[in-house]
């Protein structure tokens, strides 16, 4: 097992109350499990976003921690949040990574796996 690592799952949904595709708004939600799977208790510092449309328009997002946090999670802790994006398409992939840090001061990446975007509801997860 690695000293130092997060494992990271996504579960998008689509959420049409607050879309208007008439306009070209489509709101995503989105849950995040952080997961420490490493030997050493670390805090998850910043977050890094990609969020490309079907139209090839990406969106970068950084920023400090994840909704209004900055996690400290023991070896085997998890942290679960719900956040959204919004796209100007039914249909979308979001990808990124945490920038983390060991209370070893060892700094490290988590990524998190591209999941699908999709307005139809399917929610596919890869």
């Amino acid at each position: 097992m690695p000293k130092h690592q997060f494992t990271c799952d996504a579960v998008p949904q689509y959420v049409p109350q607050q879309s208007d595709p008439e306009v070209g708004q489509y709101v995503f939600a989105y849950t995040i499990t952080v997961r420490n799977t490493g030997e050493v208790a670390a805090q998850l510092v910043s977050r890094h976003w990609e969020i490309e449309d079907a139209q090839g328009q990406t969106q970068v997002v950084d920023g400090l921690g994840v909704v209004g946090q900055q996690p400290l999670l023991q070896p085997g802790e998890a942290f679960r949040y719900t956040s959204s994006a919004a796209l100007r398409t039914p249909m979308g992939i979001m990808s990124g990574h945490y920038f983390c840090v060991g209370v070893d001061g060892v700094r490290f990446e988590a990524p998190v796996p591209p999941f699908v975007l999709r307005a139809d509801g399917a929610g596919l997860v890869h």
